[in-house]
């Protein structure tokens, strides 16, 4: 089995593909836009070849690649598992004649209003929705559903560029941003009052071989909006036995099946409140903020194994345990400037260091990231416990302690 693993250096947890497929007795041919030399020596002995493409976004160089590959030896598999390079992946892979999912699903799993539609006509509940062009059709969009609205990127990933708008002139600097006097476009969607979380899949053929149910606190539009409080991620292990799951898994199953997906992760958001379920997005593709290594951690189990094995052997031997719940926490600097110093984290360790898997902590003297740079962007610390509402409290404990203090 020769498989093509685009972008196998960046970001981090990318080289855990490369690893993980070398470990199933996979060849792996790296495509990467950074030279060789970066590579450092335990990705190499992972990688069989390397082509280095500084425009890997460029699908006719990608293509080009992809054909000299193919000339020198068989492609069984082109994979791409980071948001944006999907699509022109997919197209790429269609014209050398690749298994894989096509650019239609892609570009259904990209697209948010389209993704909608389509899910929609399937019956499954999702927010309104309007790919809008003009600042009319926005005005009109509002004026139907009511305020709030969120405006949203038509293909972005995570909350970049996403925004609640609760007035015309919040609605008009929004579709300023995002370009709409100018041929640009956005999604525009109804506001839907709840609690938000993710389900998280990976697909073997049709057949679901791991699920996880996941949780934001906050809602993830608050958490990138403010560096008040220390945001989390938790996944549960009471998957099994808390009714609400079943319906997060039972629609989540619909949804997937309602795709055509098949031998893919998938990553789907959700929100659960006086509507009930109600789903947001989806992508062909693993969670980010390598959160493959937070499910991993709750299950003792190797996900990216397990993705390699569906891939490359057409079999999964990996299993998840449910025996512990277990959590990102993001741990922010008190303002923007440069890290002066920390304060309680020494007890912190003192009194949870047997739950904390990993960790990130910037050196005093370090830059203190923006917001938007996400739940990873500053400190950070991967934990688990096997109760989730006491793994609750501790990180609920952890906010309220540790400080991060820049000027």
């Amino acid at each position: 089995m020769h498989v093509i693993l685009v972008a196998p250096h960046f970001p981090a947890n990318q080289r855990n593909f490369a690893r993980a497929l070398r470990a199933v007795g996979a060849r792996v041919t790296g495509i990467g836009d950074a030279p060789v030399e970066y590579l450092d020596s335990q990705l190499k002995s992972w990688l069989d070849d390397y082509v280095y493409l500084p425009r890997m976004l460029d699908e006719e160089e990608l293509e080009k690649a992809v054909r000299s590959i193919q000339r020198k030896s068989w492609v069984d598999r082109l994979e791409a598992t980071i948001e944006t390079h999907m699509l022109p992946v997919a197209r790429v892979r269609e014209r050398t004649g690749i298994p894989g999912l096509t650019p239609q699903q892609v570009l259904v799993c990209r697209d948010k209003t389209l993704m909608k539609d389509v899910l929609r006509k399937a019956g499954i509940p999702c927010a309104k929705s309007a790919r809008v062009e003009t600042v009319g059709e926005g005005l009109a969009f509002a004026r139907s559903v009511g305020y709030p609205i969120i405006i949203k990127p038509i293909a972005g990933a995570g909350a970049a560029g996403t925004h609640k708008v609760t007035n015309d002139r919040q609605l008009l600097e929004a579709c300023r941003e995002h370009h709409l006097d100018k041929g640009g476009a956005a999604a525009f969607e109804e506001f839907i009052e709840g609690h938000e979380g993710f389900y998280d899949t990976l697909l073997m053929g049709d057949e679901v071989v791991f699920d996880g149910v996941s949780h934001y606190f906050p809602n993830v539009l608050e958490a990138m909006r403010t560096r008040e409080g220390a945001p989390r991620i938790v996944t549960t292990n009471l998957i099994d036995s808390v009714g609400a799951y079943q319906e997060v898994r039972d629609w989540g199953k619909k949804v997937v099946q309602a795709l055509g997906l098949t031998n893919t992760p998938t990553h789907q958001e959700w929100f659960f409140g006086p509507k009930g379920y109600r789903f947001s997005e989806i992508g062909a593709r693993p969670p980010g903020v390598c959160f493959w290594d937070v499910h991993n951690l709750a299950n003792d189990m190797d996900l990216y194994v397990a993705w390699a094995e569906v891939v490359a052997v057409g079999r999964c031997s990996q299993k998840p345990s449910r025996r512990y719940a277990a959590a990102l926490q993001a741990i922010r600097p008190t303002a923007d400037g440069t890290i002066r110093a920390y304060e309680g984290m020494d007890r912190i360790q003192a009194k949870y260091g047997a739950f904390i898997s990993k960790s990130h902590l910037p050196p005093v003297g370090s830059p203190a990231r923006p917001v938007e740079g996400g739940f990873m962007a500053n400190a950070w610390l991967m934990l688990r416990h096997p109760n989730f509402d006491v793994l609750k409290l501790i990180l609920e404990d952890i906010e309220a302690t540790v400080k991060i203090h820049a000027a």
